[in-house]
């Protein structure tokens, strides 16, 4: 699969909209609006990577709405829009990706849908933007004369806006200088062909006040319960203590694993990303990276938690399985009751701990590994999922 990265675009100081800050750190549900458009780019399975183009005095600001999500240093902006996707480009041109998709910080609740669609159509295009067909009757006032324009074949046009790197890398470098604010404009100025595919309604620009109470709105609105699911094997081989749900206790054997090997945690990790289609462990912690060699499997739930928010949900309950003929798990299940609920941020009788043997049967029987499953059930508003 080709590397994609997302670039967004959040340098704008927002004069349209008013305030004390910039528009895109403003709390909206419960966290500054731009954290959730970069949760919901982070949680993709096919973005391996999120940048994001800010203004040089919005530091602070920024580092308070990525908190958690693990995301790289930002990139500094220019004076106009076009100069901060060049800038961002630029930057990414050192390690550059096969595909970038440019989206605005100011669209939060942009869906998998679109990005999938927009990835798909870049499979035969060099560029591809969702948008959605002009439905208002449209005039155009000029000389104090009235004039309908007809809205066949018009588009609004959205973003991300997909495009394979070079492409839209050299069309940004022969439009510097212009104040041009789209860059399917810039491709097209450029001669890179755009493909058009469905957006959705959902994926509004908040530009306005009245835009903020809508997004507000909506996310105040009903409610669906989504259910993850995840599962973990890790082999044992030497040592003289497991990791489990966070706590260490003693044992003949020890896991192997790449990080810490909390078979447990882990299964939790898939669970969480499950409720909001993230994709699994392995796509946001690959075991050939060597930052995550013997990391504690506690930063997985973490980051795992901090997409999961910043989606607008909340964990309502976990109950995780250990399979395993040792070690005894009574004796550390309160412990790591208290574990996992202070990592999901929810009561202590919100999280069930089981563990059960194989009768002997199996690998696990043998004593060749351990297994684990958890179930994770959440809450997300309806209408932005």
């Amino acid at each position: 699969m080709k590397r994609c990265v997302a670039l967004v675009v959040a340098a704008g100081r927002g004069q349209r909209f008013g305030g004390d800050i910039p528009k895109q750190y403003k709390i909206l549900g419960e966290a500054p609006m731009l954290r959730q458009t970069l949760g919901r780019l982070s949680a993709h399975p096919d973005i391996a990577e999120v940048r994001t183009v800010i203004h040089p005095g919005d530091v602070a600001l920024y580092d308070a709405a990525a908190r958690g999500l693990g995301l790289a240093a930002p990139i500094f902006g220019g004076p106009e829009r076009q100069d901060s996707v060049r800038l961002g480009l630029e930057a990414l041109a050192a390690d550059p990706p096969e595909l970038v998709l440019i989206h605005d910080g100011a669209r939060p609740f942009v869906g998998a849908g679109v990005i999938d669609r927009v990835l798909d159509a870049l499979e035969h295009s060099d560029g591809a933007v969702p948008a959605l067909p002009v439905r208002n009757t449209l005039s155009r006032f000029r000389d104090g004369r009235h004039e309908t324009i007809d809205r066949t074949d018009l588009w609004s046009l959205q973003t991300p806006q997909g495009f394979r790197f070079q492409a839209i890398l050299e069309a940004h470098r022969a439009a510097t200088g212009l104040a041009l604010t789209d860059d399917s404009g810039i491709a097209e100025r450029a001669g890179v062909e755009v493909a058009i595919v469905e957006g959705e309604d959902r994926n509004f620009k908040i530009t306005t006040p009245q835009d903020f109470e809508h997004a507000r709105d909506l996310l105040r609105g009903p409610r669906e319960t989504r259910v993850g699911f995840g599962i973990d094997v890790h082999k044992l081989g030497e040592g003289n203590s497991v990791t489990l749900c966070g706590v260490v206790m003693p044992n003949d054997q020890g896991l192997e694993g790449h990080s810490d090997a909390d078979v447990a945690l882990h299964a939790l990790t898939d669970a969480l990303l499950g409720t909001i289609g993230a994709g699994d462990i392995g796509r946001h912690f690959p075991p050939s990276e060597a930052q995550w060699k013997g990391a504690a499997s506690v930063l997985f739930v973490n980051r795992a938690v901090a997409l999961v928010r910043a989606r607008g949900a909340r964990i309502l309950h976990a109950d995780i399985t250990i399979m395993g003929e040792a070690p005894r798990i009574g004796p550390h299940r309160r412990m790591m009751t208290t574990r996992v609920a202070a990592l999901l941020g929810i009561e202590n009788g919100r999280v069930g701990v089981k563990a059960t043997t194989t009768e002997q049967l199996g690998f696990i029987g043998r004593r060749e590994g351990l297994a684990a499953q958890a179930v994770v059930t959440v809450q997300c508003p309806s209408a932005t999922t």
